[in-house]
């Protein structure tokens, strides 16, 4: 291999993203000196990054080579698969590949960016194959929780790639028809070089369940609350569920109303592609609360707690839908790690106003996207691939698969990360170089690194405050605190910390009592001593030399 990295005659896999996450996914795939893209997603921001929303993988190995990557080929819509798309695709300049309903989602996010027409968008049809560079691929369809889920089989001169993207398996999956076991199985007595396989459930013992026996429980568990308002959260994509919870309805003499930007997207990208074209006509808010209470379905986003999503605005009385005492919220949905505060602090809202709340925990009202460790032993035996790459999971799911494709049989399995190129062929799989990779935010409208100094500084600010320090020539500072746990203390430690600064000046020798940046340097160390000795924090301090 080159010193640029430049794929030669041999088959590469490098992931910038979502090998050692969930979310954020973002693959390549090297060979005769092109890259080919799979995925361009993000993740949404946690704590860790004050007053960020998202966060992206940093494409800094790709953008240095962007006349060697041939396209960009997406095998599904969730947001963590396409979510960074309008933020990126303009600069990268490549096409795109999607299927119809992928490719409706991404349209419309280029639109609303205002990039659309400075980016290719290429719409596959069905399983036509098509090439990108020395690439040629197929889609192959696999169920998940959202319309057009896909697999990619990748044919290059060094083998076969069978890139699963997200998927389960599911025998009745209310939408869709997925590639059967047959099928799968001819993919691979034509043989597969290498399964680089989602990861995110591989402790699940169990399969992950039907979307049909979603519709019976679901079915079931409305019919339990005759004469009360019912809502229903779930993950707005999910087409299939958003099917059921038509039929569900029509069946129990209810009327839908929806509650969600997102969720009237999908409907309407949906029934403009041929799915849910018998989901009823939802009716508005005010209809929906001069209804009977037990004649109203209300659909609504906010199921994983986010602030702003109807779910959280209703359980705040925020919201021209309510809820009240005795009406009942299904949780259609899983509860994704990380946003356990988040789903708690609402549903302690709701339970104070006397909503009974029913998760998959305690009724058959949902069922995961991904595959359980069964499922992974089943496609591997239709595939029979000569080396499994586990992607799509954070490390201990990455390494768990890693460990039962060995049980299984499987001949090579390559536990990577983000970073890792990885060469698959020719000769034993190997792992080449570690390149750099990392997280980027989207800082208000700006995309900054994620460990810069803004981020950092913000974080810092967060955990033990700030204080500002105005000092004069004559050496009087006046002070400004932020954040510290002063209150009634705060005068005295404003006076203790001015002695304190005074003193330090004073001892300022020769050169340094004229230097400017020997004089905040004394002055920033003083304050914060002080700080420490008051409160037990140690915040950031920043000092300005006024002039008179």
């Amino acid at each position: 291999m080159k010193k640029d990295f430049t794929p030669e005659k041999e088959l590469l896999f490098l992931a910038l993203g979502g090998s050692g996450e969930i979310g954020m996914n973002v693959n390549l795939y090297g060979c005769d000196g092109q890259w080919l893209m799979v995925d361009l997603g993000m993740t949404f921001s946690g704590n860790e990054y004050p007053g960020v929303d998202l966060v992206f993988a940093d494409l800094e190995f790709i953008e240095d080579r962007l006349d060697d990557l041939a396209g960009i080929v997406l095998t599904h819509a969730h947001e963590d698969h396409i979510g960074a798309i309008p933020y990126f695709a303009a600069d990268i300049g490549v096409p795109l590949y999607a299927t119809p309903f992928t490719a409706e989602l991404i349209r419309r996010k280029l639109q609303e960016a205002g990039i659309s027409n400075q980016v290719e968008l290429n719409v596959i049809e069905g399983t036509d194959s098509f090439s990108v560079g020395p690439f040629d691929i197929g889609y192959v369809p696999l169920a998940h929780s959202i319309a057009e889920g896909n697999a990619l089989v990748i044919d290059t001169p060094y083998g076969r790639i069978f890139h699963t993207g997200d998927w389960k398996l599911d025998e009745d999956p209310i939408i869709g028809e997925p590639t059967t076991g047959e099928e799968l199985t001819q993919i691979g007595d034509e043989g597969v070089l290498a399964m680089v396989c989602d990861s995110t459930n591989v402790f699940n013992p169990k399969p992950s369940g039907s979307e049909g026996a979603v519709y019976q429980g679901l079915m079931e568990e409305v019919g339990k609350h005759a004469g009360k308002r019912v809502l229903v959260t779930t993950f707005a994509s999910n087409v299939a569920r958003l099917q059921t919870l038509g039929e569900v309805a029509k069946a129990h003499g209810r009327q839908v109303c929806v509650a969600g930007r997102s969720l009237d997207r999908i409907l309407e990208v949906s029934q403009s592609h041929g799915y849910l074209l018998d989901f009823p006509d939802p009716v508005d808010f005010d209809t929906a609360m001069r209804l009977p209470r037990g004649e109203v379905m209300i659909v609504a986003t906010g199921g994983q707690g986010e602030p702003r999503a109807a779910l959280s605005r209703i359980a705040e009385s925020n919201h021209r839908l309510a809820l009240v005492r005795g009406d009942v919220v299904l949780f259609s949905s899983r509860q994704i790690p990380g946003n356990e505060i988040s789903i708690g602090k609402i549903q302690n809202k709701l339970a104070d106003s006397g909503v009974v709340m029913v998760t998959d925990r305690q009724s058959e009202i949902h069922v995961s996207g991904h595959p359980g460790r069964p499922e992974l032993e089943e496609m591997y035996s239709w595939l029979r691939p000569e080396i499994l790459v586990p992607v799509h999971g954070e490390i201990r799911h990455m390494q768990e698969q890693v460990r039962v494709g060995k049980a299984a049989g499987i001949p090579e399995n390559v536990f990577q990360k983000n970073g890792d190129i990885v060469r698959l062929a020719p000769g034993k799989p190997s792992r080449l170089a570690q390149v750099h990779t990392g997280r980027l935010v989207l800082d208000g409208d700006i995309i900054v690194p994620a460990d810069g100094e803004s981020i950092t500084m913000r974080r810092r600010i967060a955990y033990n405050g700030a204080i500002v320090v105005a000092l004069d020539t004559k050496g009087r500072a006046s002070i400004e605190c932020f954040g510290l746990p002063l209150d009634e203390d705060y005068a005295d430690f404003v006076n203790e910390t001015q002695s304190d600064i005074s003193s330090a000046l004073k001892r300022l020798k020769g050169a340094d009592r004229k230097d400017g940046k020997a004089i905040a340097e004394a002055t920033r160390l003083a304050t914060r001593r002080a700080a420490q000795r008051w409160s037990g924090k140690k915040p950031q301090v920043r000092v300005m030399l006024v002039a008179e």
